[in-house]
């Protein structure tokens, strides 16, 4: 329903990579494209893929990934010679276990409102690195690149005035984009355990806008969390012009 073909961006061994610009917002506009992208793992990419960022204009990435996700699968951004800025802000601070622990005790769709509770010095971090870079695409992502990255899509977009239903279809289309390609990767696995695994449920981002809306709308959340109104405007900026 909402994505001009053009968001889905190609970037060799990438599953879910795509421009946050294109989407409808409350007041009949569209958000800008070429700001601001969020992908699957960066680890995947090959040299054609790096390639492809380069010609995009991807001056910096953010990887939102675990220390020991990192020492497993290095981030190619992250060589000297890669002519890229680099950034590393674990999203989930805590350790790995607790937060696997936690999403199993948590119904996918209230997921993104615990993190909103319990993340918000990491999120903080994260949304500060953004404000501060230039207006340059950058990219973040995580593993798959649908729940860690979707939350920060989700706060990116919402602070833009998106519609919240393009903003959960943008959640939703992960889904999409990793079932095919996850049941052929893991073709010994359980498909259901698979399809359970990439399910990107619209009502877990309608419950996250609704969160916001209990903390005085997603301005006030960013503000309660120690975001300044500078850094909250360049936020908004990225997508609105």
């Amino acid at each position: 329903m909402y994505g001009p073909e053009e968001r889905l961006l190609q970037f060799p061994a990438l599953l879910n990579v795509r421009d946050l610009g294109g989407h409808p917002t409350r007041d009949d506009e569209r958000t800008r494209y070429r700001s601001l992208l969020r992908a699957d793992d960066l680890a995947q990419l090959t040299g054609d893929g790096l390639r492809a960022l380069h010609d995009y204009g991807v001056q910096t990435v953010i990887d939102l990934r675990w220390p020991e996700e990192i020492a497993l699968s290095p981030n190619p951004a992250a060589a000297r010679d890669a002519g890229i800025r680099y950034v590393h802000v674990s999203l989930l601070g805590a350790t790995a276990a607790y937060w696997r622990e936690v999403s199993e005790d948590c119904e996918k769709e209230w997921w993104k409102c615990l993190v909103l509770e319990q993340a918000r010095d990491e999120l903080r971090q994260v949304l500060q690195v953004i404000a501060a870079a230039d207006s340059a695409p950058l990219l973040f992502h995580c593993v798959a690149g649908k729940d860690r990255t979707g939350i920060i899509a989700a706060l990116l977009l919402a602070l833009a005035d998106v519609e919240a239903d393009a903003i959960a279809a943008d959640y939703a289309a992960s889904t999409r984009m990793l079932s095919d390609a996850y049941l052929r990767k893991y073709p010994h696995a359980d498909p259901g355990d698979i399809l359970e695994s990439v399910r990107c449920p619209e009502a877990g981002v309608h419950n996250m806008l609704q969160y916001l809306q209990q903390q005085g709308g997603v301005r006030a959340y960013l503000h309660a969390i120690g975001l300044h109104e500078t850094a909250i405007r360049r936020l908004r900026a990225r997508l609105r012009g």
